[in-house]
């Protein structure tokens, strides 16, 4: 894996050096890089030499002077340029293994990869973590860090992990308070593994390790139909149980889904801190509705346009929320769409999960202007679905007008879009 250039920022040192899609960064000052932590560190220099390959093989030395603070404008295929670090595990409730054959080639990947855990705030289990790693963690002061814990019970996380390197779990945390490297904690909540007493423990040894834990977020396990092994999944009283027995820890939230299936209210900002794990869908729903509350409306349009807002079904009661202030617009009709998951299963509600064939079933009998679908439900960068189909497939399929919102559920951009009839 290489340090090949996907993209040039125009304008920039490497645009103006004449450094093309294609190209390969082979080394900086003479050292080869691992990774992008590599290139962050060592670009920071104001004289550097770069040696690039060319597409057409040639090699190029360039001598570069610049500020401290600038970048060279390069963006990158991948974050790291050597090996990613895989993962070593065999969890009871891994998604890649329930996953069928025929979808993207990168979605059959496990990486456990510390790297890619501080650059793009990926997960974690730390089983492969070496004294290596750790040395270089220290040393650079890396963090944050995102890990799967789960369970601080050694054996449990061994019969959950399928990985005798997984008890070193609280060895690995007391590590990270040692050198003050901040993390923060995931629990993926298996009923009958780690919830009741067991998540009491390991709420009770994480909150003992201090300020290093930035936050703890509890998500219900994914059963898709697809896996041969059966798996409890979170119903309405283990939501209500692992809600009352997280509040009394500091730092700890809930997914969505747990308020959902126990029928509350989502918590208020308040409860979400500073939103740290939005990502895995923890405060999703509140900031959707906090900031559409934060929107001026139209009192009316200019002409009729009715929209349809295609969502998980996770997602469902803050569309409707949303959509009944919206109809209130003179000349606008807006309708929700929740999107089921007719590929994996009825236990799988998430957006990021939609198929293409999900998709056109659910809005193929809809009539509305523009079917709106947010970007989360295709693969970052790009128009494809999970199932390799594309969008312009499903464009094609159905004959909808289909308006992405490329911030996933940003409601300012379909207000946008509505202000455009006013």
């Amino acid at each position: 894996m290489p340090a090949v250039i996907s993209n040039v920022i125009q304008g920039s040192i490497a645009d103006d050096l004449g450094i093309n899609c294609g190209d390969i960064l082979l080394s900086i000052d003479d050292t080869e890089l691992e990774d992008m932590i590599d290139y962050y560190f060592m670009v920071k220099s104001e004289i550097l030499t770069i040696k690039i390959q060319k597409s057409s093989g040639e090699i190029e030395e360039i001598e570069i002077e610049k500020d401290f603070d600038d970048d060279l404008g390069m963006i990158f295929e991948s974050a790291v340029f050597d090996r990613v670090k895989p993962c070593l595990n065999n969890c009871i409730f891994c998604f890649v293994a329930q996953q069928p054959k025929g979808l993207r080639e990168t979605l059959y990947v496990k990486d456990d990869d510390y790297r890619l855990s501080y650059l793009q705030g990926t997960y974690i289990t730390a089983t492969n973590l070496t004294d290596k790693d750790k040395e270089r963690i220290a040393r650079m002061h890396l963090g944050p860090f995102y890990i799967s814990v789960h369970t601080t019970n050694p054996d449990l996380r061994v019969k959950m992990l399928r990985n005798p390197n997984a008890a070193k779990i609280m060895e690995h945390l007391n590590w990270f308070k040692e050198n003050e490297i901040p993390f923060h904690a995931q629990i993926v909540l298996c009923p009958g593994y780690n919830d009741g007493d067991e998540l009491k423990r390991t709420l009770t040894d994480l909150t003992a390790l201090g300020e290093v834990l930035l936050s703890v977020a509890i998500v219900p396990v994914g059963v898709t139909q697809f896996r041969d092994v059966k798996l409890k999944t979170v119903d309405k009283h283990i939501a209500e149980e692992t809600i009352e027995i997280s509040s009394v820890f500091p730092k700890v939230c809930c997914s969505d889904e747990f308020f959902l299936l126990a029928e509350k209210e989502i918590p208020k900002a308040e409860y979400y801190g500073n939103f740290s794990q939005l990502e895995d869908g923890v405060g999703a729903l509140r900031t959707l509705i906090d900031d559409f509350n934060e929107i001026k409306l139209p009192k009316k349009l200019s002409k009729p346009l009715s929209l349809t807002l295609a969502c998980s079904v996770a997602a469902v009661s803050a569309f409707e929320y949303i959509a009944e202030k919206l109809n209130k617009i003179k000349n606008l009709t807006v309708k929700v769409c929740p999107v089921k998951s007719t590929y994996w299963g009825a236990n799988i509600t998430v957006a990021g999960l939609i198929t293409s064939d999900d998709l056109i079933q659910a809005i193929a009998h809809e009539e509305s202007d523009y079917v709106v679908v947010p970007s989360i439900m295709l693969k970052p960068y790009s128009d494809l679905f999970l199932d390799g189909k594309s969008m312009k497939d499903v464009i094609e399929i159905t004959g909808k007008n289909i308006f992405i919102v490329k911030n996933n559920y940003s409601v300012c951009e379909i207000v946008n879009l509505i202000y455009q009839s006013v």
